[in-house]
């Protein structure tokens, strides 16, 4: 799992705060437990729980472990059996052996062969697939009428097969732009316009981020959804038969009889041109099996009531995930991905969250909701069903705070929330950090649009205001650079069996981060107004109630 202000809200909420001072009230001051924090990070991200794969009696460990935490705060079970709520998933893995791909372009039939020239994934909806029919180039494949671009414009594709460039537009706004490009959306598109099938296409820019050589690395990762009520998986689209994506060499013999080679494409690209879209010659046959399974792997919910009478039934969200990728594909001797910072850490913080606000003498005044999720590693599955199956009313969840992968190793002197900047959260985040002694630093990687790419995009996309927070890069000591932390951990770490609790860990950036984190629950659960979305916002615009 990406790009990212508007300040609509910021003075009342800082007007409240200043009020709150001149009346003399403080904001409580909050003592969170390393050792309880390191005790919770250090079970979670042990062997015994073999990496917390979705649906793995270890990450039911894990969700047993932090239900009987939850219940140890008197936390008012809100799952939909205690407080688990267990969730059903489709899990598809491709027949490796089974995929076939051939073109006939009029004069002769290629065969493109798996995975060399072509990568295809599993069907989450059939066991037998099969592709069949004549080709449109659809650009991008976006449609966003917000930013003036149809790439279907003009174009019937009713009954063919799409063909689109991987990626977006560069002049999109990053955060915007990966809502728009995203693989369920450029599906969406392609379904409500009676495409058949989708291939895609790599690009000069794709290959310089992610080139092909890497993305062989996880051809037999399984493809999961969740089930809704009458069995069939959510957020697919059956009229969609197949698709492959294509290396750079096997699309240009797509397109060599087209009316616009791929070079001639690409070059349109680097002028950040839309290339238009057209009829393409010849017809593809795609076929591939796929082995169909069905697991269930529980989120994990509890409620602190509110004081209030009224606000009470009002909600901030705290969110987490607790599974992980399992076991590593490795001949080495340790292939246990332990996922102690990916996201043992954030799981460990929201419990020591949990317990200090179940230990305040004053409750806040709007209810806390503490959520946590599985499924993130399998395409954020577990948030995505809790927000559409929320076990409290939607429209009564004021705030989400997403809790994934803090770098718990440097103490740092500034806080990021992603997302803070498309709502009034951004003053509330500035507050409370300012209130834990650390400051508010804006996205350092607007590029990336990490917004977009964790638990609390589930609850956007529900119209919920969201943040994503994580330490600054800012480090209290001179001497340690936060960026290039950040930056090993991602090259050294990540996904890796060395994610472990051998790592370096920093107890009083721990205590920190936990106290930042505790400090915006309250002031978001205590403000006057409940949080809102920036007037003219995209995502409040798109997604908000």
């Amino acid at each position: 799992m990406i790009k990212k202000l508007i300040l609509g809200g910021m003075f009342s909420v800082l007007s409240c705060a200043a009020s709150a001072q001149q009346s003399g009230q403080q904001a409580p001051a909050f003592e969170p437990d390393t050792n309880r924090i390191k005790s919770h990070l250090f079970f979670l991200a042990d062997d015994l729980l073999e990496g917390r794969d979705t649906g793995s009696r270890g990450h039911d460990i894990a969700a047993l472990y932090i239900a009987t935490e939850f219940a140890k705060y008197g936390l008012t079970p809100a799952g939909t059996d205690g407080y688990m709520q267990p969730v059903n998933f489709r899990k598809a893995n491709l027949v490796q052996e089974s995929p076939t791909f051939t073109f006939n372009n009029g004069e002769q039939e290629v065969t493109f062969s798996y995975p060399k020239d072509y990568l295809t994934g599993p069907d989450i909806l059939r066991a037998e697939s099969t592709l069949q029919g004549e080709m449109v180039f659809v650009g991008y494949g976006i449609v966003a009428d917000e930013l003036q671009h149809n790439d279907y414009e003009g174009l019937d594709v009713d009954g063919k097969i799409v063909v689109m460039l991987s990626g977006k537009p560069q002049s999109f706004p990053s955060e915007e732009g990966a809502h728009f490009a995203s693989g369920y959306q450029k599906g969406k598109y392609a379904a409500e316009r009676g495409a058949i099938g989708i291939i895609t296409v790599t690009t000069p820019r794709d290959e310089k981020v992610r080139p092909y050589q890497t993305r062989l690395s996880y051809i037999h990762t399984p493809r999961m959804a969740w089930l809704q009520d009458d069995g069939t998986p959510a957020n697919s689209f059956p009229s969609l038969k197949g698709g492959a994506y294509l290396s750079q060499p096997a699309a240009e013999q797509l397109f060599a009889n087209a009316p616009q080679t791929l070079e001639q494409i690409y070059a349109q690209l680097e002028r950040d041109e839309s290339p238009k879209g057209f009829e393409m010659a010849g017809e593809v046959n795609i076929s591939r099996r796929s082995l169909h399974s069905q697991i269930t792997s529980p989120n994990v919910v509890g409620i602190l009531e509110g004081s209030d009478p009224v606000l009470k039934s009002e909600y901030v969200v705290f969110s987490a995930h607790s599974d992980h990728i399992g076991f590593a594909k490795t001949v080495k001797k340790d292939n246990i991905n332990n996922g102690a910072m990916d996201n043992a850490s954030g799981t460990a913080v929201m419990l020591e969250t949990a317990r200090l606000f179940s230990e305040m003498k004053v409750k806040p005044k709007r209810s806390i909701l503490f959520v946590s999720v599985t499924g993130e590693e399998k395409g954020l599955l577990g948030a995505d069903y809790f927000a559409r199956n929320p076990t409290v009313p939607v429209e009564s969840m004021v705030a989400n705070v997403n809790l994934d992968m803090p770098i718990l190793t440097y103490e740092f002197a500034d806080v990021i929330a992603f997302g803070a900047n498309h709502s009034d959260m951004k003053a509330s985040v500035e507050l409370a950090a300012g209130n834990a002694g650390v400051s508010l630093s804006a996205d350092p990687w607007p590029d990336q649009a990490l917004f977009t790419r964790s638990d609390h995009y589930s609850f956007v996309k529900q119209g919920v205001p969201a943040v994503f927070l994580v330490p600054g890069l800012t480090s209290k000591d001179p001497a340690v650079d936060g960026s290039k932390v950040f930056g090993t951990f991602l090259s050294t770490h990540y996904h890796k069996p060395s994610d472990d609790i051998h790592q370096p860990f920093n107890w009083q950036a721990a205590k920190t981060f936990t106290e930042v984190n505790a400090q915006i629950g309250l002031t978001l659960a205590n403000q006057e107004q409940r949080t809102k979305w920036n007037d003219g916002d995209f995502f409040g615009n798109t997604f908000g109630r």
